[in-house]
């Protein structure tokens, strides 16, 4: 009876064809299943992929394709690529959820004679650019985190000082133009989180090696602003203090061998005296109170003549410009030379400012060494 009898003809999907999501933290391309009929969404298939519908959307056009089942069916598979909605939150875990992965360890032995300073400076988390958006300025902190990490695993250091160099964030009002509206990735209150989340892993990875002292300074992009307008005490009202002020609390809760430096409520920034001698006094603030680089030192010559916070301080810290520059300035009450030492930035990019100059500058987080009563000969470094 089977005599003459064939198989029937093997019903194949399409060559390549495999169901899934490739997705890159931004962009994505999407391959659906078979199915009978076009569904009204894809909500359900994303889902099962562990990604949220809510914050993706469709790029068009879509594509299918279509075959027929053993059964005589037709399925019909959409390929399509995605990306997520400006402004949707970006999967970082919350400093509080940080906070209770937290440990206290002791220290290995160092050099009580020798400290390293870090200065994180103008991250602007939150803003985009020709270097990406946050996906992007993640991936170089992350990078620079495990370079600081190795240099203070391999230095011994006896006292780490990490200073805030301002502009933590890009905010939304720190100019009387919407441009920010537009050019930002994250909502100020996202930005505060993810920025106050970074630090606390820098400052969690640093307090394994030795006590760590922390400071900020006020910044123009945290100011607190109207129309471009600062508002408020600069030393109180700024959104890189606020974040400290968090990162202190959470220390103190956890046991974090943490000290915590911030301006007096009318001024913009302060000095460390990194080995409680007088030696090494760190000068610290943002550098947006002078309107181009040459006039930074001509600022620290004032303050100094008119004995406001700056005057002890033998070697100055700023961020604000953007790029990595080290100047030596006259001398100081040590014996040595006055210094001054431009922090380098991480952020996506100052577009605006090299399409009117040509110029732009490689990232990282600026970095030196000092040791206890050796004067320091202006070496840095960029990690």
């Amino acid at each position: 009876m089977l005599d003459n009898l064939k198989p029937a003809t093997r019903v194949e999907a399409p060559n390549g064809f495999r169901p899934g999501v490739q997705f890159d933290g931004a962009e994505g391309v999407a391959t659906t299943p078979g199915y009978l009929s076009e569904p009204q969404n894809f909500d359900e298939f994303l889902i099962e992929a562990g990604y949220d519908p809510a914050g993706i959307e469709v790029i068009p056009p879509m594509r299918t394709s279509r075959w027929q089942r053993y059964d005589g069916e037709w399925l019909t598979s959409y390929r399509f690529h995605f990306r997520t909605k400006k402004g949707v939150n970006v999967d970082l875990p919350t400093l509080f959820a940080e906070a209770k992965k937290t440990k206290v360890r002791k220290h290995p032995v160092s050099n009580e004679d020798k400290a390293l300073v870090i200065v994180p400076a103008d991250w602007q988390v939150g803003k985009t650019g020709s270097r990406g958006g946050t996906k992007e300025l993640l991936e170089r902190l992350m990078a620079s985190f495990n370079g600081i990490e190795a240099k203070l695993k391999a230095g011994k250091y006896g006292r780490i000082v990490i200073i805030d160099a301002g502009d933590i964030i890009e905010s939304v009002s720190n100019k009387a133009s919407l441009d920010q509206l537009a050019t930002n990735d994250l909502s100020p209150m996202q930005q505060v989180d993810a920025a106050a989340a970074l630090m606390w892993e820098l400052i969690k990875r640093a307090s394994k090696y030795a006590p760590v002292v922390y400071g900020s300074v006020a910044s123009n992009h945290c100011q607190n602003r109207v129309n471009g307008q600062a508002v408020g005490k600069p030393g109180l009202d700024d959104w890189g203090i606020v974040i400290l002020q968090q990162l202190k609390r959470l220390s103190d809760e956890v046991g974090l061998d943490v000290k915590f430096l911030v301006p007096h409520p009318d001024d913009e920034g302060f000095c460390v005296d990194v080995f409680d001698d007088g030696f090494h006094v760190l000068g610290c603030w943002h550098g947006h109170q002078s309107s181009r680089p040459d006039q930074v030192p001509t600022f620290w010559k004032n303050q100094t003549f008119g004995n406001q916070y700056l005057t002890a301080a033998s070697i100055a810290v700023t961020g604000h410009f953007h790029h990595t520059r080290v100047q030596e300035i006259g001398q100081h009450s040590n014996g040595g030379s006055r210094w001054w030492i431009q922090a380098s930035t991480s952020d996506s990019g100052s577009d605006w400012f090299r399409r009117i100059a040509g110029e732009d500058s490689g990232t990282g987080v600026t970095c030196f060494e000092l040791e206890r009563g050796r004067y320091f000969q202006g070496t840095v470094f960029r990690l």
